[in-house]
């Protein structure tokens, strides 16, 4: 089975086909853009079906980073894996940015790993894993000062962009991104059963304005307005 895999839930636009038969990938872009993701995936996802040397009807399965990240990101990824989905009639899966990491983070480590990745307005998002990867609690939004008292002591390892402010004398591993590799994407989703919902773990920058709302105007036929 051959796997498109997207994540744009961060910095990166990003997406790789993945052989699940031949446990390879067959190709991948990993651009590094900030913003901009909904002016440039398609043209990632059409140079990796190209360079895979396939058409999109012989994949069979989608797979996207579901965050948490940047809300814009992930919009753009969810919707437009769950359209390639509806188009090729193929399952969609959703990976978690946080478990991508740890699922990098386990090649090189030998013991338990905590992710931790910048979330603004001053809170890290962090998910612990044991030493076999599965995770030992749910992703959570912690204020910066409250990392070290919720770190767990068995852990060795730190992960993300938002580990080397947290190490101590933890090693560090990935410290410079806030997503896994686009290829684990790929390898997760494939034995994933996590639905392609965005995963958000604080609210919106963007609030809707109150009292901003203007009052109705009296109906002109002598009827009370609707």
């Amino acid at each position: 089975m051959l796997t498109l895999a997207i994540d744009t839930a961060a910095n990166f636009c990003s997406a790789c086909v993945f052989d699940t038969a031949a446990d390879r990938v067959l190709a991948k872009e990993e651009r590094d853009i900030g913003r901009g993701h909904a002016e440039q995936l398609m043209e990632v996802v059409e140079g990796v079906i190209q360079s895979a040397g396939i058409d999109y009807a012989d994949l069979g399965r989608i797979g996207v980073a579901v965050g948490p990240g940047s809300f814009t990101g992930i919009r753009v990824g969810v919707a437009t894996a769950r359209g390639f989905g509806l188009a090729l009639g193929c399952p969609v899966s959703g990976v978690t940015t946080l478990e991508a990491l740890a699922a990098d983070a386990q090649a090189q480590a030998n013991g338990p790993v905590t992710v931790a990745v910048r979330g603004g307005r001053g809170q890290i998002f962090m998910q612990s894993f044991d030493a076999a990867g599965m995770p030992l609690g749910e992703p959570a939004a912690v204020a910066e000062e409250d990392v070290p008292a919720v770190l767990p002591a068995s852990v060795s390892f730190l992960a993300g962009n938002a580990a080397a402010a947290l190490a101590g004398d933890r090693a560090l591993l990935l410290a410079d991104r806030a997503t896994g590799s686009v290829e684990t994407v790929a390898r997760l989703a494939v034995a994933s059963n996590r639905a392609p919902v965005p995963l958000y773990l604080r609210g919106a920058d963007a609030k809707t304005q109150a009292g901003f709302a203007l009052p109705r105007a009296p109906a002109t036929d002598g009827s009370a307005a609707s």
